[in-house]
């Protein structure tokens, strides 16, 4: 039994997620403790009770301290196998944070999940980063990874609802393909004017097409209805990607100039992923092997390569003007 300080380093939710995670690929209990205790709202909200179900859903794992709040959980996981989940956190959590934790789990059997919940939303990679950005990746490693958004769900009221299935099947390690110049480009929105997902759109190509010198490909998804209202862009260009939320008063221009903005820096600075997907590949860098590069050892992948090491991972990372991450 592992015991996991859940307040060290970046001492949020990535700590209970991904130790949930390794130890469910594992088969090593492991007790959090002292959990997001940094936090103005510290222990576990719904979405950090519902990603521990997702994952022990994939694994039998019997767990105790679930409940809201709570500043410390054991997690004992059995055998791995795959399944058909249902997950709601009953609020606007995020679905991708979710996804987050039992996608390691589930690329070893192959199964199923449909989460309700927050497809945009703040402090959290949107749904079309994670199919566009991270999907891809790990696509490319061999992993088989479908995503369908099935509804739009953005704060306070949530109701959004993603199913992924997973094919069983081991990856290969993880390495960054090398990609012809180019920009992707999904602008949604739900409950808004279909003009906004328009304008969002074409303020982030232009800023792109005029910085980078790259053609742009654009998807807008405006959903009439919905449980709530609001806009994302997510950009990317190859495994390096960007996003930003719309919120009342913002001009949809500069949402997606926002996005794009972002996106500029990345490409400008040097590695082969941009400083998020850092620290969300780690965990797969630490199961299949690998290497990929970035720009900045972010707070987040330093807690990933500390937590991973508890666990015996073979992770490793060099950091002078490029960080290299190995394994």
């Amino acid at each position: 039994m592992f015991t996991i300080d859940g307040s060290y380093l970046e001492g949020g939710g990535q700590v209970l997620r991904l130790a949930v995670a390794a130890s469910a690929i594992s088969g090593t209990p492991v007790t959090v403790t002292r959990i997001r205790q940094n936090r103005p709202n510290p222990g576990l909200a719904p979405q950090h009770i519902a990603a521990v179900r997702a994952v022990a859903g994939a694994c039998d794992a019997e767990c105790r301290g679930l409940a809201i709040r709570s500043s410390e959980i054991t997690f004992s996981p059995g055998r791995l196998r795959q399944v058909d989940l249902a997950i709601d956190p009953g609020t606007a959590g995020s679905i991708p944070l979710i996804l987050q934790a039992w996608l390691p789990v589930a690329l070893r059997t192959g199964g199923s999940i449909t989460v309700t919940g927050g497809t945009e939303v703040t402090w959290s990679p949107t749904i079309d980063y994670l199919d566009r950005v991270l999907a891809p990746v790990l696509r490319h490693a061999g992993a088989s990874i479908d995503i369908e958004v099935l509804e739009r769900g953005y704060y306070p009221r949530g109701g959004g609802r993603v199913r992924a299935r997973v094919e069983p099947g081991r990856p290969g390690p993880i390495v960054i393909p090398e990609e012809e110049p180019g920009c992707g480009i999904v602008s949604c929105s739900s409950g808004l004017p279909e003009h906004v997902v328009e304008r969002q759109a074409a303020a982030a190509r232009n800023l792109l097409e005029k910085d980078l010198g790259f053609a742009c490909t654009a998807t807008l998804d405006h959903r009439e209805g919905g449980p709530g209202v609001g806009s994302s862009v997510t950009v990317w260009s190859g495994a390096k990607g960007a996003v930003a939320l719309g919120k009342r008063g913002l001009p949809a221009e500069e949402v997606g100039r926002t996005a794009a903005r972002a996106l500029v820096e990345e490409c400008r600075s040097p590695g082969t992923v941009d400083v998020h997907l850092a620290d969300q590949l780690l965990i797969y860098l630490a199961c299949y092997g690998g290497e990929y590069s970035t720009h900045t050892l972010s707070m987040h992948a330093k807690t990933a390569c500390w937590l991973l090491s508890e666990f015996g991972y073979p992770v490793g990372c060099r950091a002078n003007d490029l960080v290299e991450f190995a394994a």
